[in-house]
C-alpha cells in the first residue's frame, strides 16, 4: 500500500481530488448504511441539500492523501493562512498552541503547515489494520511527531505545550468511555472529548481551530486560523458544549467539506447512554 500511495502522488493533485470525488459519489450511491447517515448527520445540521456535494468532498478527501503526505513541500507551497498571527501572539507570551482541526477540508495539511512553524505532536488513534499503522508512520516529518490515544501518550502533549510547542488534535472524534461527556453538536448530544479543556487548564495553552479549506480545481488549500480565547467554564460538559460550537462555526464556513458520513454520535462501548432530548435541555 506504501508503494501505491508513492506512485499516486506522482499524479497532479487535481487528478487525484477528482477521481478521489468520483470515488465518493459512487460509495455514496452503493452503500445505502452510508447514505443514510450522511444524509441525517446533514438533516439535523440544516444543510440536507448538500448530501451529494458532501460524498464528493470526502472523496476528494481521500484522493488528495499520497499527494499531501509523500509530496508535502508542493502541497504546502499551494497553501495560503489567513489568521497566523494568534499563532505569533501564544508563542510571543511563551504559550504552548491548541490546534483543534476537526474533519473539516485537508486537516492533514493544516498539521504539516503547523510543522513548517515549529514542533508539533499530533495524537493519533493506533490503526487496527498494519498498512494503515505503515502509512501512519509515513506521514511523520521533521518537527511533526505522533502521540498515540493512551494515557502514555498524554505525557507528550502536556510536556509539549508547557515547553511552548504545539499540539494538534481532532476534537469531533468520538472519545473513549470515560474520556468524554455528552454535549450538543448540531443540536444533537455527540459523546465529545474533555482532552482539550483539560491541556488548557493544566497548560494555559492557547486555543486555536484550523481548517484547511480544498479550493477547487487542484488549485490548493486556504487555511483559515481561528483563536478562542474566552476562558472556558470549568464544568467539562460546559467547556465541551463550547468548543463544539467553536467548530460548528467553523464547519458553517464551508459544510459541504465536513465528513459528515462519520459516525459522530455513537455511544463507544463501556459509555452511559446519550441524554433524551428533555434531559439536555433541562
Amino acid at each position: 500500500m506504501l508503494r501505491l500511495f508513492r506512485a499516486l502522488s506522482r499524479l497532479p493533485l487535481g487528478l487525484l481530488q477528482a477521481a478521489g470525488g468520483a470515488l465518493g459519489v459512487l460509495v455514496y450511491a452503493a452503500s445505502a448504511e452510508y447514505r443514510v447517515r450522511l444524509r441525517e448527520n446533514l438533516r439535523l445540521a440544516g444543510h440536507a441539500d448538500l448530501a451529494l456535494a458532501a460524498a464528493r468532498d470526502a472523496g476528494r478527501m481521500l484522493g488528495e492523501l499520497p499527494f499531501v503526505w509523500f509530496r508535502g513541500d508542493a502541497a504546502l507551497r499551494r497553501v495560503r493562512v489567513d489568521g497566523r498571527e494568534c499563532v505569533e501572539q501564544a508563542r510571543a507570551q511563551g504559550r504552548g498552541v491548541l490546534y483543534l482541526t476537526p474533519h473539516l477540508g485537508c486537516f492533514e495539511v493544516s498539521a504539516q503547515i503547523a510543522a513548517s512553524w515549529g514542533p508539533i505532536t499530533v495524537l493519533y488513534r493506533e490503526p487496527r489494520k498494519a498498512w494503515l499503522a505503515e502509512l501512519v508512520q509515513a506521514r511523520q516529518r521533521d518537527n511533526l511527531r505522533i502521540a498515540p490515544a493512551t494515557m502514555a501518550g498524554m505525557r507528550p502533549l502536556l510536556r509539549a505545550l508547557r515547553a511552548g510547542e504545539a499540539v494538534g488534535m481532532l476534537p469531533d472524534q468520538a472519545p473513549s468511555a470515560g474520556e468524554g461527556v455528552w454535549a450538543p453538536f448540531f443540536g444533537r448530544p455527540a459523546y465529545t472529548m474533555t482532552l482539550p479543556a483539560r491541556l488548557v487548564q493544566l497548560t494555559g495553552a492557547r486555543i486555536v481551530l484550523a481548517f484547511a479549506e480544498r479550493l477547487p480545481r487542484g488549485a490548493g488549500y486556504h487555511l483559515h486560523l481561528r483563536a478562542l480565547d474566552e476562558v472556558l467554564p470549568d464544568e467539562p460538559t460546559a467547556a465541551a458544549a463550547r468548543i463544539n460550537r467553536a467548530i460548528e462555526e467553523l464547519i458553517e464556513m464551508h459544510p459541504s467539506q465536513y465528513l459528515w458520513g462519520y459516525n459522530r454520535y455513537k455511544t463507544p462501548p463501556g459509555a452511559p447512554p446519550a441524554p433524551t432530548r428533555a434531559e439536555a435541555s433541562a
